[in-house]
């Protein structure tokens, strides 16, 4: 008697292996995407604290239209952030345009607007360029 897998039970193991690499692939793809929009991410909430804390010291909103002038006058290193194209700060509002991610979401963009409150605090709002992945939006 011999023991051992036959042929078919080797190919019906490929098939199955084949299938689940086929199905899990596109799911790993879009945690990739997630996690590289993470950094972005969080590069916008170090500069919302800048901007914040400038609010707080100068009693008015920073003028930033350029990458440069946010690492300037706020204090923000963004140097080692290759996924933001360019990030600017008008009245308030932070602007980042993304690459280097993936085309889903390279070239658009995020942004972070303060809305006052009562307390003269403020809330953060995100918001994305009409052609943004609603899948790969930012939760609020």
């Amino acid at each position: 008697m011999k023991s051992g897998f036959t042929l078919i039970e080797l190919l019906v193991v490929i098939v199955i292996i084949g299938i689940l690499t086929a199905l899990a692939i596109p799911f790993y793809q879009g945690y990739a995407v997630r996690a590289r929009l993470t950094e972005v991410e969080n590069a916008m909430a170090i500069v919302k604290g800048a901007v914040s804390a400038y609010r707080q010291v100068k009693e008015g909103w920073p003028d930033c239209p350029t990458i440069n002038e946010v690492r300037n006058s706020l204090g923000v290193g963004l140097g080692n952030v290759t996924r933001i194209a360019t990030i600017f700060v008008v009245n308030g509002v932070i602007t980042v345009t993304i690459q280097n991610i993936s085309p889903l979401v390279d070239n658009k963009t995020l942004t972070l607007t303060p809305t006052p409150n009562a307390d003269g605090s403020f809330k953060w709002t995100w918001g994305w360029s009409a052609d943004f992945p609603p899948h790969m939006r930012p939760k609020s």
